[in-house]
């Protein structure tokens, strides 16, 4: 009950003074009601990433070249190039003829080439012509995939390939 009364108490009659307390004093930011505002305020850089809308590439847009950015992005035109993102969404009506490289990738269109991802998902309406590397993977019923499909911890990087070779001595120190 306390609580409720606190909060009914400051947007009240103090509303005008907690946000001058929370950023001089601090002590506010303490309390519950302060914990939000000072979240905001202490996790700008976090909170910049988020904020920042994802690129769209229309469905009339027609790209011949590499895209690369830390953001997310959209994809519901034409691209002929190698793309990398944090999340890449490919439309239901885009074509992406490259490798495709991010950590989270929605494939809802059309891929062919290598789709390289930390979370791959292939929708019902994926076309996929091409080898994925993964460390994990959803294919939905009636998503259309030719290639091969391989698990990695990393598959973004490039040294993963050759970390199972040093596994394979490990048989012949158990016999000697």
């Amino acid at each position: 009950m306390f609580s409720k009364s606190k909060l009914n108490q400051q947007p009240g009659g103090d509303a005008d003074k907690s946000p001058k307390p929370q950023q001089g004093g601090g002590e506010a930011a303490s309390d519950a009601p302060g914990k939000p505002a000072g979240m905001e305020l202490g996790a700008g850089r976090a909170a910049m990433k988020p904020k920042v809308a994802p690129s769209t590439l229309s469905s009339d847009l027609v790209i011949k070249g590499d895209i690369k950015t830390s953001g997310d992005i959209q994809v519901d035109g034409e691209v002929e190039g190698n793309v990398s993102a944090h999340l890449l969404t490919v439309g239901e009506n885009a074509v992406v003829r490259g490798e495709v490289i991010a950590d989270d990738i929605v494939v809802n269109g059309r891929v062919i080439g290598r789709v390289r991802g930390l979370k791959v998902r292939l929708t019902s309406t994926a076309r996929v012509e091409g080898d994925i590397i993964h460390k994990t993977i959803a294919i939905e019923s009636g998503a259309h995939f030719e290639g091969a499909v391989q698990r990695q911890d990393d598959p973004l990087g490039g040294a993963s390939k050759s970390a199972p070779q040093p596994k394979r001595p490990e048989p012949s120190a158990a016999q000697g």
